[in-house]
């Protein structure tokens, strides 16, 4: 009795670990943006879904789960030669999707080396018709056309590629030396042309600053010049008022420029002075008035007087 209880609690637990065996199998969980592929007897069956799911033990087979986000793959640099026969290494970087897990699982074996060789034959036809400057200077053409080419070729892999980007474009060493000197000698020319510019900047405005300041300081001698007139003209006035108002006589007016005619003669390019016609008459009246003077001095002196002028 106590082998009989024994063997049958054996085939109990046996059995029990059968069952749970078989609930593990059977019970399948498929998580966000994933995607599970089902086979039966080695046939496709069904996609699984995101969710709770349930397989026949021995007789369904879950593939490994697929990704369904968008994923980024880095390539390493690729060797490609441009139309002038220069070599340059590409780094790319593909940016791409899952949409259909059946065709990802059964029309491409591996879609990941697929893309990859895809796009490296792909990156060699473009450039290939490009010289080293236009690879360079057209990133975004280069991008389009590869993604154009890409997401045309794995469509049918159930595969879509977003984007394409390429990472790095290396010349070789000596292509990377000339452009070096290149760039520094136009940069100096550059230099060059920015400094004669400024230097030409410089001296228009000097010229310009000069000829405002002369035009400034010959209105400035001008405004002066006429202050100076008028300020003159002025004191004449006033003057001439002045002796107007005191009603002088011609003896007076000899006087005065007797005693200015010393000034007059100030200076050694003084050579010819001209007297007007007044003056003269203004000096016989002198004369006269001293000449009537003497006169009557002489009737005045006693007799045997002599008025002879040693």
């Amino acid at each position: 009795m106590q082998s009989s209880g024994l063997g049958l609690t054996v085939v109990l637990v046996v059995l029990a670990i059968f069952v749970i065996i078989v609930l593990l199998r059977s019970v399948r969980i498929v998580p966000q943006a994933r995607a599970g592929i089902v086979e039966r007897l080695g046939k496709y069956n069904r996609t699984l879904l995101p969710g709770l799911t349930i397989l026949i033990p021995f007789v369904d087979r879950l593939l490994p789960m697929l990704d369904l986000r968008e994923q980024v793959v880095s390539f390493p640099p690729q060797p490609v030669i441009t139309e002038d026969n220069l070599v340059v290494s590409i780094d790319t970087v593909v940016y791409f999707q899952i949409t259909e897990p059946r065709a990802a699982t059964y029309e491409i074996a591996n879609y990941i080396m697929a893309v990859e060789q895809l796009t490296t034959t792909t990156l060699r036809n473009v450039v290939g018709g490009l010289n080293l400057e236009e690879a360079l200077t057209s990133r975004d053409q280069i991008n389009g056309q590869l993604r154009g080419v890409l997401d045309e070729a794995t469509g049918k892999w159930g595969i879509r590629v977003s984007r394409v980007e390429l990472k790095a474009i290396d010349p070789p060493l000596s292509i990377q030396d000339s452009m070096e000197k290149q760039m520094r000698a136009e940069r100096d020319r550059r230099a060059a042309i920015l400094t004669a510019e400024g230097t030409k900047q410089s001296a228009i405005l000097t010229a310009e600053g000069q000829r405002q300041a002369s035009i400034l300081n010959a209105e400035g001698d001008a405004k002066a010049s006429i202050l100076r007139a008028d300020g003159e003209a002025q004191a004449i006035q006033k003057v001439f008022d002045a002796i107007h108002a005191g009603k002088p006589d011609q003896k007076l007016l000899a006087y005065q420029y007797l005693q200015t005619l010393p000034k007059i003669a100030e200076g050694s390019a003084n050579k010819l002075w001209i007297i007007p016609s007044e003056v003269g008459e203004a000096l016989k009246g002198i004369g006269g008035a001293l000449g009537n003077l003497t006169e009557s001095s002489g009737e005045d002196k006693p007799e045997g007087t002599s008025n002879t002028l040693m």
